[in-house]
């Protein structure tokens, strides 16, 4: 079931909501039981065959937590050690048969020299992310930060519907809590009329903003397929365009998730925070995709020893932790290689800081020109990333980015030539080239990028409108609240979230999949 759909916002979510507070009345248990069997009817209206599939990790995650936890309790610490590896070890296999298996037959195939195999193999909605939320479980009662374990909240924390198919990826001791507190299970005004405002907010950034600009994504990235060199404009109209579409797609999401949450009293986690607002790699992965840089942090960088152990090794676990996380988005080379750059990026990133330092520089201190310019660079070397994680192949890609580097041309679309009048009379008769351009690269495209790239460089995002209440957990404690934007509960606001909500849903029609879904 999609959140951009007429079922989800017309049905589930009010008979969920109100079902939910009305067994509150009777039972906490049954109330935080009825939600966690809301999300798998949730989750099994893709496809109810993989209903089994998570109820059984959840069964097994919860019984190997258990035993860890027995294990920490009596002091067993190498019995402890090696159920935990055991546990890990049995989610990863899980997690790389179904998303891995066809990419590591057809590149073993591809070296050995025969035909590949195809394995007939399903991805299961969401497998990334509750494979990873139940690891962190794992490792966190293996550390002996797990203190609830009752089976009602561990099923509801892993199955919880606003997070279960893309993210964010939870903490057991974030959500457990919340689970047990007395005031979870009552309604309050001000959390249904903040929840359903970011709902909005999100839903209007994914129906009007992230599929309005997604129409012009795939025939441009078509091109290379179809034997034709994108020229400089078509090359940098399909990566900012994929560039945008990406962005509200997944800040949508991130937004409605958390809305969600908020109406039944539980804040998740913030997921995204302005990430094209960053001024350099470092700060743009603590903005982007929060809690699965959070994970890929605390269980992958730091156990390899994250800066503990000197420069060289720094760059190396940097490295190691960037390719997993590239392979996590996807079973490709694309994905790989794009995890391998955005690495390169940190260790550049971080060698220049350190020679910085070295100098004597005070890397607090920046200039309003300096940050510009550094956003503006870190936003080309995302952009250019994108390009990757995007590509049907590497040879698009190359074909794209090279594009974009001008090595096949500089030739305008013939439509501005029609459209611009004397001006472009006068480029044309200077020797501008102006070439066929099928007519991928338009007016409206071109608004489209404009627009966008005016929202997240210069607008409020929905964190800072909302700072007032604190809606949601990870929140930046410098973050700078909006000021003319920020939400209270007025009449003029309430009028522009029904807008909002009005707009984008008249649009359901048009309705798609999240980006995140095939991730």
């Amino acid at each position: 079931m999609l959140f951009n759909s007429y079922a989800f916002i017309f049905l589930f979510l009010p008979l969920t909501l109100a079902l939910f507070f009305a067994m509150a009345r009777i039972s906490h248990v049954f109330a935080a039981g009825w939600l966690a069997a809301a999300s798998l009817f949730f989750y099994g209206w893709w496809n109810p065959a993989y209903v089994g599939l998570l109820m059984l990790s959840i069964s097994f995650n919860y019984l190997a937590g258990m035993r860890i936890a027995r294990a920490v309790a009596q002091v067993q610490h190498l019995r402890r050690k090696w159920l935990t590896v055991f546990a890990v070890a049995a989610n990863l296999l899980l997690l790389g048969y179904y998303k891995y298996s066809n990419f590591f037959l057809s590149n073993a195939a591809s070296v050995m020299g025969f035909a590949p195999p195809q394995a007939d193999i399903i991805l299961p909605l969401g497998i990334s992310f509750f494979t990873f939320t139940q690891i962190a479980f794992l490792v966190d009662t293996y550390q002996g930060k797990v203190k609830e374990y009752r089976f009602v909240h561990y099923c509801l924390f892993v199955t919880y519907f606003p997070h279960l198919i893309a993210g964010p990826i939870l903490h057991h001791a974030e959500m457990m809590p919340q689970f047990a507190r007395d005031s979870t299970y009552h309604p309050r005004a001000e959390n249904i009329a903040l929840g359903l405002t970011i709902f909005f907010i999100g839903l209007f950034k994914k129906v009007i903003l992230a599929d309005g600009i997604a129409q012009y994504v795939a025939p441009l990235y078509g091109l290379p397929g179809a034997g034709v060199a994108p020229g400089f404009w078509e090359a940098w109209s399909a990566a900012l365009a994929y560039t945008f579409q990406l962005y509200f797609d997944f800040s949508g999401y991130s937004d409605m998730a958390v809305g969600l949450s908020l109406m039944f009293g539980v804040k998740l986690p913030i997921n995204f925070h302005s990430p094209y607002k960053a001024v350099n790699i470092i700060e743009f992965w603590r903005r982007w995709h929060i809690t699965l840089s959070r994970f890929l942090r605390d269980y992958l960088y730091v156990p390899l020893g994250g800066n503990r152990k000197g420069p060289a090794r720094r760059y190396i676990n940097l490295l190691l932790t960037m390719l997993v996380g590239g392979l996590w988005h996807g079973a490709g080379w694309t994905f790989v290689l794009w995890g391998a750059l955005h690495g390169v990026y940190l260790c550049i990133n971080h060698a220049w800081r350190r020679l910085r330092a070295s100098l004597g520089h005070d890397l607090a201190r920046s200039t309003a020109t300096g940050r510009a310019l550094s956003c503006a660079l870190t936003f080309i070397a995302v952009v250019a990333g994108w390009v990757i994680f995007r590509a049907d192949s590497i040879n698009s890609a190359t074909a794209m980015l090279a594009g974009m580097a001008g090595l096949n041309g500089f030739a305008l679309p013939d439509q501005w030539l029609a459209k611009s009048g004397a001006p472009g009379l006068w480029l044309a008769s200077a020797g501008v080239a102006f070439t066929e351009s099928r007519g991928l690269v338009t007016g409206g495209l071109i608004n489209w990028i404009v627009i966008l790239l005016a929202i997240v460089w210069f607008a409020p995002n929905t964190q800072q409108i909302m700072a007032r209440f604190d809606p949601a957990l990870l929140i930046p404690r410098n973050m700078a609240a909006a000021r003319k934007l920020a939400w209270r509960p007025t009449v003029a606001f309430g009028l522009l979230v029904a807008v909002l909500a009005f707009v984008s849903i008249v649009n359901l029609h048009r309705q798609s999949e999240f980006l995140y879904f095939q991730f």
